[in-house]
């Protein structure tokens, strides 16, 4: 960031009698970049290599394939990893920690043995179990429309992942585990942490929370990629946590790879998925409002002062249910009175169809315009989607009904592509249990099981608002010229943006402390309804984060029922954040750098793209290149 330097962290910690411990994070969900353990294990020191491959809809996944097989309910990506740069750990006595056990962690642990001899390894293997109260979800307030349990997994904390390496695992695999936990564990057992180590254990929880989503701290997702603080995106390398014995850390990523870690990435990855101040886990309470972002050298950012609470006698428990089956088609809209032929449209299919649906939405892409000069900058959309327990509603009766009336509808109607028969959708709700009622059981290479008890001491946590000393409202005194420009709010502003559950978050920051104050003061939940009229009626709720000149709001039900519901085109609000961006308003002139200038991307002229066909066999030409604007950095 440029501006005004932040505060001093709240605390400083001791002189570290450890070396730091380097952890590399290699996934950021189940379907990362298959090449990423290689290129971390090659591309220089590290002493942990972690990976994220669980969320909300990958659970669903596994707990499908658990219905076919008990054998399977594991990531088999981790297991191709494996195969390919296994001895390659070994040899470079690299730990591997990762929640890839999915549903199935001792299943996963004994692949890994298996594969172990069959390439002549002997690889010491261990995980962590007891997230599965499957057994258990008659005693889960499960809402009736839910349809029928397929997953429910709690999420447990740091300190089984911790007890493996101690008793000399290289690879630890769990099941449902916090994000951080598989970053957070190494540090524990490296540094020695004990429960009460909550400053170390929330700033550890920083880091992890930063690098667990991969590429997404070094440039990927970024909101100003196009300004010249990205060099290269094409592959951005994984980031790094260099992570010291107060919980200190620093974010960097290896030398000669893509993307960057600046402030910037740091801060927006900071600000995903998640609410208020107060960061929950099993572990601890991170007090995200109290970290100090530092760019302290290129491609490396020191996270300090982040202040631990006990953590809450509560867990999570993420359900998830198939909730029965999905359809959609999309009709091309194009040139004239688009809402009239999707009026048309709707009244045909409802008479069509022999039966309704459960549930059916009409959704009006408003894409097109009049006298365009391509066909499509003419056409707009008309997307229908319909859900309903009995798979032949949405499948034959929907698709024939969508498929009958094309040639006697309105004008150019035409479908994106010929609907499929239906598919399964799932349904997501969080739970609550006493964190004393989930057993978390560490399995060690020989095999004992050893219970890993939960916090002695918890709290009820606090609210996401927070208002104490960590607030610098008061040192933001600069003002404006009385002068403003209207411009997307993203010409100056960055935001990222997320999904939790059903709902979504978009996390908003300025660079400087004249722009954050701007940001406190008007964007507000009522202007960015105004903004974002589809949140209109929502619960909205906004978070403060003064220290790194952010807030934060969460939306309640924007997403439906989850990412697998797939009640938005954009099922886990990835594109809210731009969308936020890309809306028009009066800004202080001062705040206003420069303008993006005529014929580039988004000044509005010309078409946003272009058809050009090439011959077969014609070499396709080099992508261009990303414009930068150096003077706005």
């Amino acid at each position: 960031m440029t501006g005004s330097t932040p505060p001093a962290p709240l605390r400083v910690g001791p002189e570290p009698t450890v070396p730091p411990l380097r952890v590399g994070n290699m996934s950021g969900f189940y379907g990362d970049r298959i090449s990423a353990m290689r290129e971390m294990l090659e591309g220089g020191e590290l002493d942990v290599l972690t990976g994220d491959y669980l969320a909300e809809l990958t659970m669903l996944i596994l707990g499908r394939d658990r219905l076919k097989s008990a054998e399977l309910g594991y990531a088999k990506t981790f297991l191709r990893q494996l195969e390919d740069c296994l001895g390659l750990a070994l040899e470079k006595k690299v730990k591997i920690v990762a929640n890839a056990g999915g549903l199935n962690p001792a299943g996963l642990a004994d692949a890994i043995r298996e594969l172990g001899t069959r390439l002549g390894l002997s690889p010491v293997v261990a995980h962590v179990e007891g997230d599965d109260l499957m057994s258990r979800v008659s005693e889960l307030d499960i809402p009736a429309d839910s349809g029928v349990p397929v997953t429910a997994n709690a999420y447990l904390g740091a300190f089984g992942i911790a007890r493996c390496l101690d008793a000399g695992a290289d690879i630890v695999v769990t099941g449902r585990v916090t994000d951080a936990s598989v970053i957070v564990g190494p540090a524990i057992s490296h540094f020695g942490w004990g429960r009460d180590d909550l400053d170390a254990l929330a700033g550890a929880t920083a880091a992890g929370h930063v690098i667990e989503c991969g590429t997404q701290a070094t440039g990927g997702n970024y909101a100003f990629f196009d300004r010249g603080e990205i060099a290269d995106l094409t592959r951005p390398g994984f980031p790094i946590a260099e992570i010291s014995a107060d919980g200190t850390s620093i974010i960097t990523k290896h030398a000669d790879t893509g993307g960057a870690v600046t402030v910037g990435t740091v801060t927006s990855q900071l600000l995903y998925e998640v609410t208020g101040a107060r960061y929950g886990g099993p572990d601890v309470v991170t007090r995200l409002d109290t970290a100090v972002v530092e760019q302290e050298g290129t491609d490396r950012v020191r996270i300090s002062g982040v202040l631990g609470e006990p953590a809450p006698p509560t867990t999570k428990v993420a359900v998830t249910c198939l909730g029965g089956f999905r359809n959609a088609v999309t009709f091309l809209l194009t040139g004239l009175v688009p809402e009239t032929k999707a009026a048309v449209l709707r009244a045909q299919l409802y008479d069509a169809m022999d039966r309704s649906p459960e549930s059916i939405e009409h959704r009006m892409h408003r894409t097109g315009g009049e006298d365009a000069d391509t066909q499509a900058g003419a056409t707009s959309l008309a997307e229908v989607v319909v859900w309903d327990r009995d798979p032949e509603v949405v499948g034959r009766a929907f698709s024939d009904a969508a498929v009958g009336i094309t040639l006697g509808s309105f004008p150019g109607a035409t479908l994106t592509a010929p609907p499929g028969r239906g598919t399964p959708y799932g349904v997501y709700f969080p739970a609550y249990v006493p964190q004393a009622s989930v057993p978390h059981i560490a399995v060690l290479p020989d095999g004992t099981r050893v219970d890993i008890e939960p916090p002695s001491r918890t709290e009820e946590m606090g609210e996401g608002h927070v208002w104490d000393v960590t607030d610098v409202d008061d040192e933001v005194t600069a003002t404006h010229e009385t002068q403003t420009r209207r411009v997307p709010l993203g010409t100056v502003f960055g935001a990222r943006s997320g999904d939790k559950g059903g709902d979504a978050n978009v996390g908003v920051w300025a660079t400087t402390d004249t722009g954050y104050r701007w940001l406190r003061e008007n964007l507000t939940v009522e202007n960015l309804r105004r903004l974002l009229p589809e949140t209109e009626h929502l619960p909205v709720e906004r978070y403060a984060f003064p220290r790194i000149r952010a807030v934060n709001f969460v939306i309640t039900g924007f997403l439906g029922k989850g990412v697998a519901h797939g009640a938005r085109w954009d099922p886990q609000a990835k594109g809210l954040a731009e969308w936020l961006r890309s809306r028009h308003v009066d800004l202080p002139a001062d705040l206003v750098k420069t303008a993006p200038r005529e014929g580039e991307p988004g000044d509005g002229t010309g078409p946003d793209y272009a058809w050009v066909m090439y011959p077969p066999g014609t070499p396709l030409p080099s992508p261009p290149a990303v414009p930068t604007h150096e003077e706005d950095v």
